[in-house]
């Protein structure tokens, strides 16, 4: 999977929309985007959501000894992309618990929605691998953009 150039994503508040071209690599034997690639746009799309307000995965890794790992995904597959087609992956972000981050995200092509998917991240000790509280910092940069 690569995203395109262009156009350049863009970031709202609480929202960020990503595209995504589709490339033969992301079909199945069908022809359609292979069901699991829905969620690699999805987490491609988080990954660049949390750059670009400014709390990079590595960085928070180094600095904070923190990960943010997915705990739960529900997902709804609506309608097949293909070969070629331009994508937007939409982010929002949710209800922010103690240690938890919620997400709504949808895939789009031209305005229609085709799959739509609420993930769950945990705030999670690098070193551990048990959930802890987001540090103060985070919350409250992430805070800000709600």
């Amino acid at each position: 999977m690569q995203v395109t150039n262009h156009p350049a994503p863009t970031a709202g508040r609480a929202s960020f929309t990503l595209p995504v071209r589709v490339y033969f690599e992301d079909t199945d034997a069908g022809g359609v985007v292979y069901y699991a690639n829905y969620l690699k746009f999805c987490e491609r799309a988080r990954t660049e959501w949390l750059r670009t307000t400014g709390l990079a995965q590595n960085q928070l890794a180094a600095e904070q000894g923190i990960l943010f790992v997915v705990r739960s995904v529900e997902a709804s597959y609506l309608r097949p992309a293909v070969l070629d087609d331009m994508l937007e992956v939409v982010t929002t972000l949710g209800k922010q618990g103690r240690a938890s981050l919620d997400f709504a995200q949808q895939v789009r092509r031209d305005g229609q929605t085709l799959f739509e998917a609420r993930i769950g991240i945990a705030c999670v000790d690098r070193d551990a691998m048990r959930p802890i509280p987001i540090p103060p910092a985070v919350r409250a940069q992430l805070a800000s953009l709600v």
